[in-house]
C-alpha cells in the first residue's frame, strides 16, 4: 500500500499549479473515516484538496488511494494550534474531532479544545480568506432525547458534566461559535448534525456499534450488546452522508440553523446484532453488558429540511451497506476469506418501504 506524504504546515500556503474547477478545499480531520471519503469526493469534483490532520485517530492509509494525486496535499497539524495566515482556501470542512466514545474520552480536555479552539482557528481562517466553512456537528447534541424523531429545532437533553460531555458540549459550543461568527462577521457557515454513519475505514477499535459488531462477528467473539438492546439507532452509509455534506456546502442559500443528516430508518441494537450475525454467517453469541452512562435510548433524525431544501435523502439500505465495512474489516483483520451472506433479516421489508 502506497504511503501518504505528510508535509509540515509551513508548506501549506503554497499554491501548486493547475486549473481547478471548484477551488481549493481544506478538510480538517482529512485522514479520518469521514474525512478521507470527503477528500476523495472533493478531488473527483475538481477541487484542489488539503487534508489537515494530527493523526491522533486519523490514519495515513485511509488516504493511500489519493496519495499520488497531484491535486492533493496532506499536512500534519493540530487545529488547536495557530494556522498560518497564508493558507489560502476557498472552502473549509471541519471534521477534526475524535467521534467515538473511547477515543474522545481518552483525552476529554483535548477533545473539548478541538471543538472550541479548533473551531475558532478555522473560523478565523475562513474570515481572513472569505471562505465558506462547514462544521461537522453531531446528533449527540440532542443527548438522550425526549422528542422523537429529533428535528433541528429541538434543543436536546444533555448532561453537561458526564463522561460524554467533552464531546456533546464541545460540539454544541462549536455550533454557537459558527453562528456567532456568521452573525458578527458575515461568514458563510454550514452546520450539519451527523447521525450514526458506517462504512469502510472505520477503525476496528473505535467502540462504535457497527464496527464493534462486525469485528466481533468476524472473529467469532461474543457480540456485546449494552443494556437490553431495545435502544434504537439509525444508520447512514458513508457515501450517502458525504453526498449530504456536498449538497449542504453547495446550497445557494446557507441555512440559518444546523441541518440533520442521517438515515431516518430506525433499528434496535438487537436487530443490528442479529443482522450482522446472519450476514457474516458467524457463530457468535449475543451477550449483554450494563448500559454506559448517558447512552441515549432513541436516535432518529427528522430530515424534512434536507429533503425539501437540499433534495437529499439516503439511498443505501442497511441490508445493502453492511457488505462494504464487512469486506473492509475482513481484509484488515488478516484476510480471512469472507463467506457469502445469507439473506439479511433485520427489517428489510421496512427498509424497502421507508
Amino acid at each position: 500500500m502506497s504511503r501518504v506524504k505528510v508535509l509540515k504546515l509551513d508548506t501549506g500556503g503554497r499554491r501548486r499549479g493547475g486549473n481547478y474547477d471548484r477551488g481549493r478545499a481544506l478538510v480538517a480531520g482529512g485522514a479520518g473515516f469521514l474525512g478521507s471519503h470527503l477528500c476523495e469526493r472533493l478531488l473527483s469534483d475538481g477541487h484542489e484538496v488539503i487534508a489537515l490532520d494530527n493523526f491522533h485517530t486519523g490514519k495515513g492509509y485511509n488516504l493511500a488511494g489519493i496519495a499520488r494525486d497531484g491535486s492533493f496535499t496532506c499536512i500534519r497539524h493540530d487545529i488547536i494550534d495557530a494556522l498560518p495566515t497564508d493558507l489560502a482556501v476557498d472552502e473549509i470542512y471541519n471534521l477534526a474531532c475524535p467521534a467515538s466514545p473511547p477515543h474522545y474520552q481518552a483525552d476529554p480536555i483535548h477533545t473539548f479544545k478541538t471543538s472550541v479552539l479548533g473551531s475558532i482557528n478555522l473560523l478565523e481562517l475562513a474570515r481572513r480568506h472569505n471562505a465558506k466553512i462547514f462544521q461537522a456537528s453531531t446528533s449527540e447534541v440532542y443527548g438522550d432525547p425526549l422528542v422523537h424523531p429529533q428535528p433541528e429545532g429541538y434543543f436536546g437533553n444533555v448532561n453537561t458534566h458526564g463522561p460524554r460531555s467533552c464531546y456533546d458540549e464541545g460540539k454544541r459550543s462549536a455550533e454557537t461559535l459558527f453562528f456567532d461568527y456568521s452573525r458578527t462577521y458575515g461568514i458563510d457557515v454550514r452546520v450539519a448534525r451527523i447521525f450514526n454513519t458506517y462504512g469502510p475505514r472505520m477503525q476496528p477499535d473505535d467502540g462504535r456499534v457497527v464496527s464493534n459488531f462486525i469485528v466481533q462477528a468476524l472473529r467469532g467473539d461474543d457480540i456485546t450488546v449494552y443494556g437490553s438492546g431495545s435502544q434504537t439507532r439509525s444508520f447512514c452509509f458513508v457515501d450517502d452522508l458525504i453526498e449530504g455534506f456536498v449538497r449542504l456546502m453547495n446550497a445557494a442559500v446557507p441555512p440559518q440553523h444546523p441541518v440533520n443528516l442521517g438515515n431516518p430508518v430506525e433499528f434496535t441494537i438487537m436487530e443490528l446484532a442479529e443482522s450482522v450475525i446472519d450476514y457474516t454467517n458467524s457463530r457468535s453469541r449475543i451477550v449483554h453488558r450494563p448500559l454506559p452512562v448517558d447512552d441515549p435510548r432513541q436516535r432518529k433524525p427528522d430530515i424534512s429540511f434536507a429533503r425539501q431544501h437540499l433534495g437529499w435523502e439516503p439511498k443505501v439500505a442497511l441490508s445493502e451497506g453492511l457488505a462494504h465495512p464487512t469486506s473492509y474489516f475482513d481484509a484488515l483483520l488478516g484476510g480471512r476469506r469472507f463467506v457469502a451472506p445469507r439473506a439479511v433479516q433485520a427489517s428489510s421489508a421496512r427498509e424497502a418501504t421507508a
